[in-house]
């Protein structure tokens, strides 16, 4: 949204009602809540949804709203696969009631790709312990990922996230709605929710700098990920909204991995702190 007003745009944003009446805080950090036009709404009220349609008449709506954390999703499946694959079948059939005609661009997810064979190696050891698992590879290394890539969701998230990306699609080739599929991968920025590894890093290495605390508790540090800046993000939508085909899928990142530890590190490189070694407490490695 901020992004968009600086360039000019008129933007109108769907939020939640909420019981204190506040302002979301994202909004006021940007100090846009006297230029955006806020509408009252849920993906799960489809009469909102038309209200919001008809009061904005948009040329191009960014669908972003979803229960995104994946934790969550495997406490919560159900809660999960309502809001991101029934609340997207919402808004594209509101667009189709309302006979409104914007381009939409739908915030997929990496996590729709989950499983991604490296070697010939890995993959003989998974058919090996799953035998019946579905779809077959198309070819080895499946790195970097391409939008081809066969679909294996490990988690509710990604499963909602799958079905809600299909039914964008479906609705293009059915009745024509304009929808354009952004698979991104990891995106960041100091808006992050706290819940999310890089924040929930930020955070602790800011508590150690206050002197409230003597130690970073985290999870798994040899995870790797693809981490895209925000505002990198938002223009790469931006690009996909203006020359995307509708009915086809874009993926968004940086083409570049790193692990949690090295997110760490550098964390407490710009903290000041000077890191003397590495060493792991399980396996006996350092």
């Amino acid at each position: 949204a901020a992004h968009l007003i600086k360039s000019g745009a008129e933007v109108f944003g769907l939020v939640r009602r909420r019981a204190d009446g506040r302002i979301p805080n994202n909004i006021l950090r940007h100090q846009i809540e006297d230029t955006l036009h806020c509408i009252q709404g849920d993906l799960l009220d489809l009469s909102s949804l038309l209200t919001a349609l008809s009061a904005s008449e948009p040329d191009y709506v960014f669908h972003l709203a979803a229960q995104s954390f994946v934790p969550r999703s495997f406490e919560s499946p159900l809660e999960t696969l309502l809001v991101n694959a029934q609340g997207t079948a919402n808004l594209l059939e509101a667009i189709r009631i309302g006979k409104t005609s914007p381009v939409l661009v739908h915030a997929g997810s990496s996590e729709e790709y989950g499983l991604v064979f490296a070697s010939e190696r890995q993959y003989a050891a998974f058919r090996l312990q799953y035998p019946n698992s579905t779809p077959e590879r198309v070819s080895i290394p499946e790195i970097p990922v391409r939008e081809d890539n066969p679909l294996r969701p490990m988690s509710p998230y990604a499963v909602s996230k799958v079905q809600s990306d299909y039914l964008v699609r479906s609705h293009y080739h059915t009745y024509g709605i304009k929808g354009i599929v952004a698979r991104s991968f990891n995106t960041e920025g100091n808006g992050r929710g706290t819940m999310f590894v890089t924040s929930t890093l930020a955070r602790q290495v800011a508590r150690i700098v206050r002197g409230l605390d003597d130690k970073v508790v985290i999870g798994n540090v040899n995870v790797f990920r693809d981490w895209s800046h925000v505002n990198d993000m938002v223009r790469g939508l931006c690009l996909i909204a203006e020359k995307g085909i509708p009915g086809e899928v874009y993926n968004q990142g940086s083409q570049r991995t790193n692990s949690v530890v090295t997110y760490l590190l550098m964390a407490l490189d710009a903290a000041n702190f000077r890191v003397d070694r590495v060493r792991t407490f399980k396996n006996d490695k350092s």
